[in-house]
């Protein structure tokens, strides 16, 4: 059986950085692209991880908390947002929601 390097993690944080990336760009509905904006900074957690294993440092892993305490926030405003505009207009899709705009 094959050891776990660091470039193990690498290809992953890779895939969920496309698949976060194409998530955003494509996708028209508030919840996905909160979603994939979710895999894109697990991605960077991820890489955080790896490199501060790879380096035995543990400043990555304190990094790595921070990510994820400010991708938390993120969730919470981001919904919190979205129910409010659901309030307003029924709608989750991201090009008909008019209510931010000036």
């Amino acid at each position: 059986m094959y050891p776990v390097t660091t470039v193990h993690y690498l290809v992953l944080s890779v895939a969920l950085l496309l698949i976060g990336t194409v998530g955003v760009l494509t996708r028209r509905n508030i919840v996905v692209i909160l979603m994939s904006l979710e895999l894109i900074l697990n991605a960077v957690n991820i890489n955080l991880i790896a490199f501060s294993n790879h380096f035995k440092h543990v400043s990555g892993q304190i990094f790595a908390i921070f990510v994820i305490t400010v991708a938390v926030a993120e969730a919470a405003v981001g919904l919190g947002i979205l129910i409010a505009m659901f309030r307003n207009k029924p709608t989750v899709q991201a090009d008909e929601i008019e209510l931010l705009k000036w």
